[in-house]
């Protein structure tokens, strides 16, 4: 009783929550009309900020101090109470900083700046600079940057020192500024001095991924070791932590595979591919080597179609344990076809959420088509993620792009006011917003082992989805959207952000081309992957795209790569399995309706309308002709008529359609359950972790046929507008059709296209699949 006492005062409080998306009119520069295929630079989608920026470059001639007559300097810039610090340099008097200070306006209450050079020792005063604010000018990019002087060090009386100078440049300027990303801010004040590169802001590229194909055909002359067990034989394939495995062979000496191991790789190709012919049991790691060899990436061939390479005979390296030994022939070959796969596009991201559908080669790529722009306002409302406080940055993706805005500490309604542009090459894709807490802060990164397990991991705190197609040309859409996070213990709302978006195209005919054309490449089509190729070789770019993202600094964490690419959520959810059902009831309420609807007519309920519906069904059984004309007519007519109530906003996270508002604690724990399972018993967990799997692709079928019903009702809801503007002119122009056309000679058309010999067909999808394809679907607001 008290479990559901609390359930239903967790569900009364989601109810009072405000979950829409709210139309904003922030103070922004907005109107600029973009020309040609220039990209913007102006920052006319945010609020503008100005900033009083102070760059340290270096020092000269600084005195000694201490016994040792030594120096150890580092510079401390002052304005009130905001003070930033540079690192210090040991031991020498001519030291080089070059770091940029940015003090926000807002927070400036005092008259003077003060950049004073001390020693580390005591922090003993060497000498300072100081700058009246009044007099500090102004500096709007594009104008070049402003240049350093070198300036005489004071005394704490004021007096010139005979000894030190130090090389500065003070400006006011805005975020627009070329300093802005790299310099400490007074939002991250309570940051050290260590982790100030986790609180920058930073753009991100991801490796170019390709598809590497081992084609495993033969091998021959195998030395076979007689063991008992080892009754199978079977080909491995490694690259870096990773191994695959081709189905195990009965022992043969000249075994037949004609099997594909399937890898992702990135540019640039400096890993290399061990091959390796093993004997053993193929499902556990018994197993010996009967002869390896090594092939260097950079060597591998390069295809963008559909022939295939070239086979080739690898002469195996002898095994260790025959190195040495007696003499014995060792003749194994191998024979491969092994390329790289150029023509595909490299599916990292969930296939409803992609935003980048372009081939691997850049000789495939496209010219774009527009520009999308992204302008980060500010949140509000956050919720506390540690000990009352909350340090936010926000992440976008977009393409091979990522973005990472600046951390605005100990703050529950940060300003960020940064602005990122993308080049769009298909209008039918997904750019992705999420806001984070930084893990990182107040020796974070250093403490990852220590007793919280938080500690160094950076927390979700909710995430936004907008689908361009949904988005108007050259409109700005300036909205608040819903933080939702959702965890074992329910959905909660975490604050609001506010976002201004924009797609502008320069030709809107290129636009609508797109709608014709193959949403992936056409190698997707011409050699297609299965359903379970495509599931591992996506974990294996995330994988790829985690590491190097490491190694970037500040580096992006696995659980910020993770949650942007959705990685985990093919895995079963009760409350995602009931979502998807409801999906597909609603769009099977209106033949439910037409069915009922038909059993009051055929009851006689209402005489009059039963009898009409009669006269009606006699004038087509004489005239099926008009079966088309009204068919057409009525779908026109409905699409002109869903044109005053189209959808005026972009799509967002949707609470009651994700079910996120009833899901139990239970449900909610097993959705959470880490794969595999965190269940003792070693049967249970086999069992348990099996049926998640079945039912995750269970799950992805409910979705798939969810979504293709949805893409048909979205012809006329005007989601997309310009896909429905160019479903009712083809309504229009079949009316006209139908009417002046015999029926029976499109029967006779439509009848002899589909039963063309086959080599009258194209390997592509055809226009309607490809249109359909490209409709936008409620998956875009699911949790």
């Amino acid at each position: 009783m008290a479990n559901q006492n609390q359930n239903q005062n967790n569900n009364q409080k989601k109810q009072k929550e405000d979950f829409s998306l709210k139309e904003t009119t922030p103070n922004i520069n907005a109107g600029r009309v973009i020309s040609g295929d220039r990209l913007p630079t102006s920052f006319d989608l945010v609020e503008q900020m100005q900033f009083l920026f102070a760059r340290v470059v270096r020092a000269k001639d600084l005195p000694g101090t201490g016994n040792s007559n030594t120096c150890n300097p580092f510079v401390e810039v002052k304005l009130g109470s905001f003070i930033g610090t540079t690192k210090v340099f040991e031991k020498t008097s001519n030291p080089e900083w070059n770091q940029v200070f940015a003090f926000s306006k807002e927070r400036i209450h005092e008259q003077v700046l003060q950049i004073i050079v001390k020693e580390k020792d005591a922090g003993a005063f060497i000498g300072h600079v100081t700058f009246t604010i009044s007099d500090i000018p102004m500096r709007v990019p594009p104008d070049s940057p402003l240049a350093p002087q070198w300036y005489k060090l004071e005394g704490q009386n004021g007096a010139k020192l005979d000894q030190g100078e130090l090389m500065v440049s003070v400006w006011m300027g805005t975020q627009a500024d070329e300093g802005f990303p790299d310099a400490w801010h007074t939002d991250a004040t309570t940051t050290s001095v260590e982790n100030i590169a986790y609180t920058s802001s930073k753009v991100y590229i991801s490796p170019r991924l390709w598809y590497l194909r081992v084609n495993v055909i033969q091998a021959q002359d195998l030395l076979l070791k007689n063991k008992t067990g080892n009754n199978e034989i079977f080909i491995q394939g490694v690259i870096g932590n990773l191994a695959l495995r081709s189905r195990p062979m009965k022992i043969n000496p000249n075994p037949i595979w004609n099997e594909d191991l399937m890898f992702v790789v990135a540019e640039p190709f400096d890993d290399s591919l061990l091959l390796s012919i093993e004997q053993g049991q193929g499902n556990s790691n018994k197993h010996e080597s009967l002869g390896s060899c090594v092939i260097h990436l950079k060597d591998v061939e390069r295809r963008i179609g559909a022939t295939p390479t070239a086979s080739v005979w690898y002469n195996l390296e002898k095994p260790k344990e025959l190195e040495g030994g007696e003499e014995v022939k060792f003749s194994t070959r191998l024979n491969f076809r092994i390329s790289l796969d150029g023509g595909y596009h490299v599916l990292d991201e969930a296939t409803h959420y992609s935003s980048d559908l372009r081939p691997s080669s850049k000789y495939l790529n496209k010219p774009s088509i527009g520009v999308l722009e992204l302008g980060i306002l500010n949140a509000v409302g956050l919720s506390p993620m540690k000990k009352d406080r909350t340090d936010a940055y926000c992440v976008a993706k977009y393409g091979p792009k990522w973005v990472r805005t600046r951390t605005i500490a100990d703050s529950f309604s940060p300003r960020w006011n940064e602005q990122y542009t993308w080049e769009v090459y298909d209008p039918c894709t997904v750019i992705t917003i999420v806001v984070f807490d930084n893990g990182h802060l107040h020796g974070g990164a250093n403490a990852g082992g220590g007793k919280n397990a938080d500690v160094g991991v950076d927390k979700r705190i909710g995430k936004v989805r907008i689908r361009l197609s949904t988005l108007e040309s050259d409109r700005i859409y300036t909205h608040f959207y819903p933080l939702i996070n959702l965890h074992t213990q329910g959905a909660r709302k975490m604050g609001e952000i506010q976002l201004a978006v924009r797609f502008s195209c320069p030709s809107l005919l290129n636009v609508l081309q797109t709608y014709a054309q193959p949403l992936l490449p056409k190698m997707h089509y011409v050699c297609p992957l299965s359903m379970f190729q495509l599931d591992s070789l996506r974990n294996q770019a995330a994988v790829i795209t985690i590491m190097r993202f490491k190694r970037a600094e500040p580096p992006l964490s696995k659980e910020v790569v993770e949650f942007m690419l959705d990685i985990g959520a093919n895995v079963w959810s009760m409350r995602r399995g009931r979502a998807q059902f409801y999906r597909i009831a609603s769009l099977l309420s209106g033949l439910v309706s037409l069915v009922k609807r038909f059993e009051e007519i055929r009851s006689w309920k209402n005489t009059a309308i039963t009898i009409g519906v009669y006269i009606i069904f006699l004038f087509i059984l004489f005239k099926p002709g008009v079966i088309l004309l009204a068919t057409f007519s009525f779908l026109l007519l409905k699409g002109m008529w869903q044109y005053r109530i189209r959808p005026r906003y972009p799509s967002h996270m949707d609470m009651k359609l994700s079910h996120a508002d009833t899901a139990t604690t239970e449900e909610l724990e097993e959705e959470f359950d880490p794969f595999p399972t965190k269940f003792s018993g070693a049967n249970l967990q086999k069992r348990y972790d099996r049926l998640r799997g079945i039912s995750g692709r269970l799950l992805a079928v409910m979705g798939d046929l969810a979504t293709q019903g949805e893409r048909v009702e979205s012809l006329i809801s005007w989601r997309d507008p310009r896909a429905t503007a160019l479903f009712l002119i083809f309504c229009f122009i079949a009316v006209i059709v139908t009417y002046f056309v015999s029926i029976r000679f499109l029967i006779f058309i439509s009848v002899t296209y589909v039963l063309r010999p086959p080599r009258c067909r194209f390997d592509l999808p055809a226009f309607p699949q490809n249109f359909l394809r490209r409709m936008p679907a409620k998956s875009d607001s699911m949790l």
